[in-house]
């Protein structure tokens, strides 16, 4: 019937007037493809049910975490499923055992207080599940703990997103930018991750009105110098904000860790990342042939997903307190203010008050929480750090 419609209607509209035929037209047959689609999800002979190995040991100070997940079928979203209860035990070249625990589910870190990896020793991962996880046993390639040298400096500069008629900027954001060399040559490949802490404060006097937001990279930050006679990275583009948040509009703060890698391993970040960025087609690169440096020792044909990374670290933190045009913020009167009542009018059961007058006497309210509690956002304790970013 929707076909038959849209036919009728567009013989009666070329009969009235030829000429706007040929706009409506490609419309319309949009609107008709739109009708015939579905989801389609490949048949794979991929097994839907893979141990997932992520973990990181580094040379600093701190537990190190190794996490343990079952994959899920192509096509299906949610969360990761736990391998909960397993031993999980990390050994060195020097004959030593270091027994992880788990935290919460599938989670499993090392006692602070007896390991921290040291540059030029080398480190296996073993991994014993339990019954309820098929009883199977997995180990990792021997990894090297290379060193990485310090980062040279990390900065921004402004980038303009719209300009004004006179060309100033209108609304912008900053461009963070990192520089390094290694004056031994022996890094080639390095690996950036990243932490960034902003301050917001909720224009209205509420008690919690003043808070502190962490959130940590997702995107994968990778660079190969093996063709290049130097290494050196310079202007590193490590993260792009712009004005569509309130990031900037009080004082952020951002914390660089970079870590060395070997040729497999940042084969490994390569092919995830172009899995992350949906480069390509249906028939590019798919999870499980990613290479792991994980095998099982129970099946020799079981595919392991995921990395044991081993690295050194170095790391570098700037604080960017500057004066950005345009920067938007959720706590706008638009977005926050309900309503106003006068007197001794009580406010709905279900709003809160976020501007309380005496004289004359009236309470502005809003049926937005976040803005009049900035813990719906962040925490109310301030970062130790944050003080010595004035």
């Amino acid at each position: 019937m929707e076909e038959q419609y849209l036919q009728l209607h567009l013989a009666l509209i070329s009969k009235k007037n030829m000429k706007y035929t040929k706009h409506i037209l490609p419309v319309a047959i949009l609107l008709l493809l739109g009708s015939c689609i579905s989801q389609f999800v490949p048949q794979t002979t991929e097994d839907k049910d893979l141990l997932v190995v992520e973990g990181l040991i580094t040379d600093q100070q701190g537990a190190n975490t190794i996490k343990l997940s079952r994959s899920l079928p192509l096509g299906v979203k949610s969360v990761a499923k736990p391998v909960k209860g397993s031993t999980v035990t990390i050994t060195d070249d020097l004959g030593n055992t270091f027994s992880l625990k788990e935290t919460v589910p599938g989670t499993y870190v090392t006692d602070a207080t007896k390991f921290q990896g040291k540059i030029g020793q080398i480190y296996t991962l073993h991994i014993s599940t339990n019954a309820a996880s098929n009883n199977a046993s997995y180990q990792s390639y021997p990894m090297e703990m290379k060193p990485v040298p310090p980062i040279d400096s990390l900065y921004y500069e402004k980038v303009a997103f719209e300009l004004n008629s006179d060309g100033t900027a209108s609304k912008e954001g900053c461009q963070i930018f990192l520089n390094s060399h290694d004056p031994t040559n022996q890094c080639k490949y390095y690996r950036w991750e990243y932490s960034e802490t902003w301050e917001i404060r909720i224009p209205y006097y509420v008690p919690n009105r003043i808070c502190w937001v962490t959130n940590n990279s997702d995107v994968i930050n990778i660079k190969n110098l093996s063709s290049l006679q130097e290494d050196r990275v310079t202007k590193y583009p490590i993260n792009l904000i712009s004005y569509i948040t309130d990031r900037l509009a009080t004082k952020y703060s951002i914390l660089v860790n970079q870590y060395s890698l070997n040729e497999d391993e940042y084969l490994y970040w390569e092919k995830l990342r172009n899995v992350s960025q949906q480069v390509g087609g249906l028939y590019d690169i798919i999870p499980a042939a990613i290479p792991s440096n994980v095998y099982s020792l129970t099946d020799p044909n079981e595919k392991v997903l995921g990395y044991f990374s081993v690295s050194s670290n170095s790391s570098k933190r700037i604080f960017i307190k500057d004066r950005f045009a345009g920067i938007m913020t959720p706590y706008t009167n638009e977005a926050c203010i309900a309503d106003t009542v006068f007197g001794r009018t009580p406010v709905p059961a279900s709003a809160w008050v976020i501007i309380s007058n005496q004289i004359p006497l009236y309470n502005v309210f809003t049926y937005t929480q976040g803005c009049a509690d900035c813990t719906v956002r962040g925490t109310k304790i301030e970062p130790s750090y944050w003080e010595n970013g004035k």
